[in-house]
């Protein structure tokens, strides 16, 4: 089973001046949909990497993703658990899952990538492979793990608060 990188992505080979982070989000995910259902076959890996043509920098973040979420999986799906209120993680659809996987790893285990880009970046990915429901899902899910995981107290802390509009008075009332 593969899952294709939409008609509107860049291309993996795409110039730019850096890395491509968001590209090599893609590819984790769709590497963590195809460990799901191919982890028995050995050369999957091989046959995912041949048909990329990813420059060296994106291979090298995807592939640190993608085995951070393998290593650290256990504590991930119980992270998920504990704050995915009446879902299981059987019941969740794959994308989704494994954009939370992805996610949650970044927020836990990549103190130099801020907690808002992990958020946004995975809402970018619910926007490609998955639909309007999951986007909310994963955006809420994250929300409530940024704000209530002790561990990620740090991460709240670099956060900035939005700043209110001033507010405007009349200058002729006198109060």
């Amino acid at each position: 089973m593969t899952m294709t990188i939409p008609s509107d992505t860049p291309p993996a080979n795409h110039a730019c001046a850096r890395p491509s982070r968001r590209l090599a989000r893609q590819l984790a995910l769709q590497m963590l949909f195809q460990h799901e259902f191919q982890d028995q076959n050995p050369s999957w890996q091989e046959k995912f990497w041949a048909s990329q043509s990813a420059s060296p920098e994106v291979q090298t973040f995807t592939s640190h993703l993608f085995l951070g979420v393998i290593t650290n999986q256990p504590e991930i799906d119980r992270v998920i658990r504990d704050f995915a209120i009446d879902w299981s993680l059987k019941r969740m659809p794959v994308v989704d899952r494994n954009i939370l996987r992805c996610s949650i790893y970044e927020l836990l285990w990549e103190p130099d990538i801020p907690a808002m880009v992990t958020i946004n970046e995975a809402i970018e990915l619910a926007k490609l492979f998955a639909d309007d429901e999951a986007r909310r899902f994963v955006n809420g899910l994250l929300d409530h793990v940024l704000r209530a995981e002790p561990r990620l107290a740090v991460k709240r802390s670099h956060i900035q608060p939005k700043i209110p509009a001033p507010e405007f008075s009349d200058p002729s009332s006198t109060s």
